[in-house]
């Protein structure tokens, strides 16, 4: 069965009707449909909409009479084309918190078509990500988003520093990539690793810190630069940093101070760091 994105309920049959419509297409038993439509709509938290017409309803409410119409046959799989992107932020978080759950309930498999990375993410147990009909990489989100198997994949899925370099040398749990315009960088060791193998260092900007203080930082991995662009997006601030050699890297910080969201501002004089675990490095 499938969920459409536009939702495709029928304007002239009520709530009830919409999801009865599957299971009298099955030719169920009547006095078996009144009892399987009421239990789909306790599923989806619609107790008491039955007599409701789709234009009385919401976008989040139709949303749900439209995965209740899917769900009334037991399907051994659901199709879901794209079903939140008509929403606004808020219903849509809320809509996702309640496809977990629904999910978790009727214990079948939820197959969701989606071009928002964080949805993806916080939906799934497995993502495909594809490009060009192929699949790049199929896996739980945290390794998709943490360990990306290749470029495209790191770049596709959230925001990523990306930097060309190569292995210069290898110890038993950590290497050294010489990285351009940054130069030696300390990270976690990848399997069947060699020295002088190209690649490219995939670095998150959340798990970089910024200071003011040059030389305080403790971790591995730690650059001079001058804050060249800022971003405030109320609940964190979007560094822009250039290092001394000429690399820009991009940053993140919560603003979690009282009363002073910026801890930076442009031309402010920094240092970025980071710890060796915090980049992955792709042998493409």
């Amino acid at each position: 069965c499938t969920v459409f994105q536009s939702y495709a309920l029928f304007p002239h049959m009520t709530v009830a009707g919409n999801i009865a419509f599957p299971l009298k297409m099955a030719k169920t038993p009547p006095g078996d449909i009144k009892a399987k439509v009421d239990a789909a709509l306790e599923d989806v938290r619609l107790t008491g909409f039955a007599s409701r017409w789709p234009h009385e309803l919401s976008g989040g409410q139709r949303q749900r009479v439209a995965i209740a119409r899917s769900l009334v046959t037991h399907p051994k799989l659901l199709l879901l084309d794209e079903p939140l992107s008509a929403l606004d932020a808020k219903l849509r978080e809320q809509m996702q918190i309640e496809l977990i759950n629904l999910q978790k309930e009727v214990g079948i498999t939820f197959v969701y078509v989606t071009h928002d990375q964080g949805e993806a993410l916080a939906l799934s147990h497995r993502i495909a990500v594809m490009n060009r009909g192929r699949v790049e990489q199929l896996d739980q989100p945290e390794r998709i988003y943490s360990y990306p198997k290749n470029r495209f994949v790191a770049d596709f899925i959230g925001t990523c520093n990306l930097f060309e370099g190569q292995i210069a040398t290898l110890d038993e749990h950590r290497m050294t990539l010489e990285v351009d315009r940054l130069g030696a960088v300390s990270t976690d060791r990848i399997e069947g690793a060699q020295v002088g193998q190209p690649g490219m260092l995939a670095l998150r900007p959340e798990k970089i810190g910024i200071s003011a203080a040059i030389g305080a930082h403790l971790d591995e991995n730690h650059f001079k630069g001058v804050v060249k662009e800022l971003l405030y997006m109320g609940d964190v601030t979007v560094y822009i940093v250039e290092t001394e050699a000429g690399a820009r890297i991009e940053a993140l910080l919560a603003n979690s101070r009282a009363g002073r969201a910026r801890l930076f501002d442009v031309g402010d004089p920094v240092e970025v760091a980071w710890r060796f675990d915090a980049g992955h490095f792709l042998h493409e």
